[in-house]
Parts: C-alpha cells; structure tokens; sequence
C-alpha cells in the first residue's frame, strides 16, 4: 500500500508538469486553430536558458524562472506568432505542421551552437522542504509541479471562458473579419495566446528537467505525452485535458512499478506515450468530410511519358559519367543520395498527389531494411519482399488511421514511428541482441551501387509521374482538393487513400532494402523516430510535389551529415538553417525546383 501510495503521487506530480505544456498547446490551438508541433522545443530551449540563469549564472532560482518563463519565452512567442504563424493565416494544416516542424528543428540545432552536449544537472524547487504523507515523502518541487498545474488550468479555464479577453480569443478563430468589425484586433489576440503558450512550454519543460535531465531529442520529444492530453480533451477542453495528463502520468508511474524488468517491458514503458496517442486518435469519431468550395494548389507541370524516358536516361548517363570518375567514397556518398531521393518519391506520392502528411515516413525505411537484413541474401527479390512487408505494415496502420484527417492523422503517424521506434526497432525483434545487422550487398563495388540506385530512382520515379497522368493520379487531387465532392460523385475517399499510404510504404521500403545494402551494417539508431522529422522538411525545402523535388531533397539530405562530420562547429548551425528555410516555404509545397523551373522557363 506505501508503494502504491508512492507511485501514485509520483505519477500525479509528472502528470501534472504534462498538463502545465498541454495546456498551453490547447491555448494556442483553440485561439489560432494552429498546432504547434514545435512547443516542446520551445519548452527545451527555455530549460536550458532556465539552466544557465540559475545553475551557470547562480542567479537565485525565483529570479531565473521569472526571467525565462515572464519574460523571454512570452517574447519568444510573439516574434514566432508574428514572422512565422502570422504568415501562416488560413493555411491548410500540411503548410502550418510543416512550419511547426521547422521550429522545432530549429530550435534543436539552436540549443546544440549555444550549449554543447555536456551533463548539465538542475536543482529542484525547494529541495529543502516537503511533506510526508503516510510513509511517503511528497518533495518541495512536487508540490510547485501540483501548484502549478492547478494554477494553469484554473487561470486557462477562467481566461477563455470569464474574461472578454479570451471570448475575443474564440471569437477571432471563428470569424476574424466579423470580430475585427466590432473594434476586436486578431493579431493582437493572436501574439497573446501564443506569448501565454510559449510560457506554459517554458514552465512546464523547467518542472519536468530535474525528472528527465537536459537533452535536446529527449525533452522535445518527451511531449508526444502532453500532445496525448491535448487530444483527450479534443483541442478545447482544458478541464478535460487536465484529467487526461494526470491519467497519463498515473499509466507511466504504475508501469514503472508493477511491469516486468525485462528488456521488453522496459521498452513497452518507453512507448506508453506513443501507445496511449495512437489509441486516443482511434477513439476519435471518425471526421467527416468538409464541404466547401475546391481548393486547389497549383504544381510543377507534369512531364508526359516521352520526357520522363527521356530525363531518366539523361540521369542515368550522368550517373555513368559520374561513376567512372570518383572514388568509392564519393560514389557511396552519391548512391546514398539517390536512396534517399526515393524515400522522397515516396513522399511526392503520399503528401504532394493525396494531400497526406506523414511524421513517420522514415518508420517505413527501417521495415525494409530490417526485412532485407533478417532475409540474409543479395537477390533482387529480398528488395521486393522488403517493399512489400512495408506496404503491408502501411496499409495495416492506414486503415484505422485515416479514420482521422489532416492534424490527427499527422499526429496518428507520429504516434507509429515512435512505437515502432521503442517496441520494434530497438528490440531484439528487430536487429538481434547486438543491435544492428550484417547486410550482403546486391553488387560489390561502390560505382555499382551507384548505377544500381540510379536505375532504381529512375524506374521508380517514372512509375510516381505514370501513376499522377493516369485515372489514381487525378483522383488522388480531386481528394485532396476536395474530398467532400469527390464522395458526392461515388469516389471511395478512404480506400483511395489506404492504397496510396501503401503504395508509399512500399516505396519507402525499397529504399530501406537499398540502404541496408549500401551500408552493409545495420542497426536501430539509424531509424529513430527524430529522422522522420528532417525527412519531410527537405521535402518541402526541395519541393514535395515533383519527381525533380526528391531528386534536390536527396542530395541536400546526403550533404547534412557531410557537412556536419566536416565543420562539426557549424553542425548545429545547419539544423538551425534547415529549420528557418522550411517554415519560410512551408506555403511553396513546389519548393526551390519551383525556382529553378521559372527561371528555365523563357519570359
């Protein structure tokens, strides 16, 4: 009972922090209808700063939290509400997730230039006090974790729902012209929710550092739970986001204390979050489809079949040229860039043709790799069957998931990558008890693997463009343009989409197998969920909606860790690069080949 007793207020004080960050994700979701992916990179960054104030700085710690959390994260907030989101007004949810994700890396690789990876241990909150309850002991930070939490939920829940000042809040989100009529100004209500947000991630990432420790991934990542609670309370209720964070913490605690030790139960716990996630979208209703007027995006022009054969044998003669002059080193570096160019098709397919965003496209390359490694031989058929197991594992998670659309189905994706990631990939299951595996290469020399790839992108980026002229590709449009006329007209909107989330699995796949080949040595740390995340920001930076697109995207993916391995001093700041380009062209899905194309194309 004294065990049960400790669990409970353990579970109770952390699912207290997660409901200080979901709160402030139901504030500014509610108010702008904008989902910010990045708010837990917002939280880390400011635990940080939090960090060199107080325990690098010896300000007193009072002094630190009212400096990160009054002054710098509300500021913070403002200036990514005004240059980011502002821009972002009324844009599909694909454009604002893809900005949100450019936050986040940002941020990532903001924290890395300023603080470089080191231990960096942090005080809690009156560590001299506490109280006794029973035989268990409740911490003085325990008790600010609690106090805060119930200080966030009742102020939330007073300011949008006592106050004129959170009722123009709502009001503005429904109807921003109508509100600014009656002397209501939007963008002001706007840049104050997102201040209060970015305050709540601060305050909730500083409760959270002495549980979890300072590091980058960890801590971004480590709100999967509170976007978990968000989505109990469906976005806009706050008491019901409450209770959802303190259940959440509660489930976590108790698996610590009553699940086995062993290596998979040690990984179950590490995915509750991601688990609990996925069985919330589930139990979603299912979203209906909106009516309204089409809203189309206009793309690259599409090449017609005797331009496709043409610019593939165009890419396959540079390929040749190319593999007769460098060295192998270059010549893996170059086959690995073509690999990860057909990851992209895959993408060209599910997010530029249907419309679909996906944070776990990257999940699908390690199915196929892992199948080609367990599978042990150098056939061409151990690449088809590893496509094939990943179309299988696509359509397996589409079909309940695109009960869900848009925001939830992004999230829906997120949710897999990480189970994948913790139960899957690295478990035994997956890569042994040593954690990685010996692949046999198809071909031996690295000017092979080189050709090998390029056919491979030629033959799979002709089979993407084929599929946009025929009758799935523009049907593929007509959904993502306007799903509520397609179902009008007897279009079956869901089995449209399963088909082509597996199609793009399959792709994935393939690329997966090529990559376990390439590099001859597999293992779970080069599929872990943080890849997904750059995987779709140099899709759109390249340009999501072209065949070219994936081709720029995957030499631009090649070069990061190029780069980074190269000038590690700029590593960080390359991320940082990364994410401002992306949330700068989030609107463009056509990207910098949109560029290149107006500039060919004669005035």
């Amino acid at each position: 009972m004294t065990a049960l007793l400790a669990y409970t207020i353990f579970g109770l004080v952390t699912g207290g922090a997660y409901a200080v960050v979901a709160g402030g994700l139901v504030l500014t979701y509610s108010t702008s209808k904008v989902f910010n992916v990045g708010h837990g990179a917002i939280g880390m960054v400011m635990a940080f700063l939090y960090w060199e104030l107080a325990e690098n700085r010896g300000l007193p710690q009072w002094l630190a939290l009212l400096i990160v959390v009054g002054g710098c994260a509300p500021v913070f907030g403002l200036l990514v509400e005004r240059f980011v989101m502002r821009r972002l007004a009324g844009a599909p949810v694909g454009v604002t997730l893809v900005a949100g994700v450019g936050i986040l890396v940002g941020l990532i690789g903001a924290a890395q230039v300023i603080w470089p990876p080191a231990a960096r241990p942090v005080r809690p909150f009156l560590d001299r006090y506490g109280v006794h309850i029973g035989q268990s002991f409740v911490s003085g930070h325990d008790l600010v974790t609690l106090a805060c939490a119930i200080a966030v939920a009742a102020g939330l829940y007073l300011l949008l729902n006592r106050t004129r000042t959170g009722l123009a809040m709502r009001a503005c989100v429904d109807a921003p012209e109508l509100a600014a009529l009656y002397g209501i100004r939007p963008h002001r209500l706007s840049a104050l929710s997102w201040a209060i947000g970015s305050a709540l991630a601060a305050l909730g990432g500083i409760l959270l550092t002495p549980v979890v420790q300072l590091d980058y991934v960890t801590m971004t990542l480590l709100v999967i739970t509170a976007y978990t609670a968000a989505l109990v309370g469906r976005l806009r209720s706050l008491p019901w986001t409450f209770a959802g964070a303190l259940v959440l913490g509660l489930v976590q605690s108790y698996a610590v204390a009553y699940l086995p030790s062993s290596q998979f139960w040690i990984s179950f716990r590490a995915a509750i979050p991601a688990l609990l996630l996925f069985l919330v979208l589930l139990a979603l209703p299912q979203s209906p489809l909106r009516i309204g007027g089409v809203r189309g995006s206009r793309g690259v022009a599409v090449p017609s079949a005797g331009l496709t054969a043409l610019g593939a044998a165009g890419l396959l003669a540079v390929v040749l040229v190319l593999a007769l002059l460098v060295d192998n080193t270059v010549a893996g570096q170059l086959a690995l860039a073509l690999v990860f160019g057909i990851v992209l098709l895959s993408m060209v397919l599910l997010t530029g043709y249907g419309g679909v965003v996906s944070l776990g496209q990257f999940t699908f390359v390690g199915v196929g790799a892992v199948t080609v490694a367990r599978l042990g031989t150098a056939s061409p058929w151990a690449l088809l069957l590893g496509a094939l197991v990943s179309g299988a594992v696509g359509a397996l998670v589409a079909l309940p998931a695109l009960r869900v659309r848009g925001l939830y189905l992004a999230l829906a994706t997120l949710g897999f990558a990480q189970l994948m990631d913790k139960l899957v990939l690295q478990s035994p299951i997956a890569f042994g008890v040593r954690g990685s595996l010996q692949v046999p290469r198809l071909v031996s020399s690295a000017q092979a693997q080189l050709l090998l790839a390029a056919v491979m992108f030629a033959l799979v980026g002709a089979g993407v463009l084929a599929v946009r002229r025929g009758r799935l590709g523009r049907r593929l449009i007509a959904v993502k343009d306007s799903p509520a006329a397609c179902a009008t007209l007897g279009v079956n909107v869901r089995w449209i989409r399963v088909g082509v989330f597996a199609l793009s699995a399959a792709i994935a796949g393939l690329a997966g197998g090529l990559f376990a080949q390439l590099r001859e040595t597999v293992a779970a740390s080069d599929f872990q969920l943080f890849n997904n995340l750059p995987l779709l920001l140099f899709a759109v930076i390249a340009g999501v909606t072209s065949v070219t697109g994936a081709l720029v995207g995957g030499v631009l993916l090649m070069m990061l860790p190029v780069l980074q391995s190269g000038f590690p001093a700029l590593a960080g700041v390359a991320v940082v690069l990364l994410g401002v380009a992306a949330a700068g062209l989030a609107r463009d899905p056509n990207g910098l080949v949109s560029w290149i194309f107006r500039a060919w194309r004669p005035a």
